[in-house]
């Protein structure tokens, strides 16, 4: 972490720490949201922290074993000819996400198959999964991957292909079950590998429907929704030989150079 990526923590750091808490249970039973609208927005660290300061004091912050920010490590995973990546990338209708995600402070991950369905709504189906074997689907993994997707055989064909490492913080608003999580430092990296940072701050909204009061306080600033898929972006950033209209522009405001590293990739 570089001593800007320092201070921006500490910047954040100091504004989640003025706000109440809420607990992981209390938290996942007012907002367990499986089915939701996400809504992604790209901004600065001054918006971010007028955001923290701005918003009603019972918009309480996560908090677990004293810490109110966490290390996040999430293993994307796809065909050799990304198929995956290619199916959002061209809208298709039906398509899905496959990853890991290890919980860096708790030692624990889970797998992930994360599905569109109609009307826009995410829908992520998820068990827990020995952090040892973040890096490759188990026989059980693939067997929970196919399930989810209802085509046997679809994770047999699948490999690491993009790791993301970034600091998460989760706000929530317990009157609706909405939350916001506000994600920083964020590094992508290849299998060759390769890898590229954002520059920028990432806020997500997650609701069951309608724009929340996160979504509103944005709109009253003057943000709108941006695209953004930490999997896809991330990817098109790093290997601008694929299809990546959708990322446009995001990947010309908020994406550097991507460095190249000697060292072993994914696999």
């Amino acid at each position: 972490m570089t001593g800007k990526d320092f201070a921006r923590a500490g910047a954040l750091a100091a504004q989640l720490g003025r706000r109440d808490t809420v607990s992981l249970a209390e938290l996942n039973e007012v907002a367990e949201l499986q089915t939701r609208v996400d809504r992604k927005y790209i901004v600065n660290d001054a918006v971010a922290q007028k955001m923290l300061a701005d918003l009603p004091d019972k918009i309480r912050v996560l908090e677990i074993g004293g810490d109110r920010s966490f290390s996040y490590e999430s293993v994307y995973f796809d065909t050799e000819d990304f198929d995956l990546y290619l199916a959002t990338a061209h809208r298709r209708r039906r398509r899905y996400k496959v990853r890991t995600r290890v919980y860096q402070n708790s030692g624990t991950a889970r797998l992930e198959v994360k599905t569109k369905g109609g009307r826009g709504l995410t829908i992520k189906q998820s068990v827990a999964y020995d952090p040892a074997d973040a890096r490759r689907l188990t026989s059980e993994g693939q067997a929970f991957v196919d399930s989810v997707v209802a085509r046997d055989g679809a994770a047999a064909v699948l490999r690491p292909t993009l790791t993301t490492q970034y600091e998460r913080a989760t706000l929530l608003n317990a009157d609706n079950g909405a939350r916001l999580t506000i994600d920083q430092n964020l590094v992508c990296t290849d299998w060759q590998p390769s890898s590229v940072r954002l520059e920028a701050v990432v806020l997500e909204t997650k609701s069951p429907g309608k724009a929340s009061a996160f979504d509103r306080w944005l709109w009253v600033e003057g943000h709108r929704p941006a695209k953004l898929s930490k999997f896809c972006t991330g990817l098109a950033a790093l290997h601008r030989e694929l299809p990546s209209n959708k990322w446009h522009r995001t990947l010309r405001r908020h994406f550097g150079t991507p460095t190249h590293h000697a060292s072993q990739g994914l696999s």
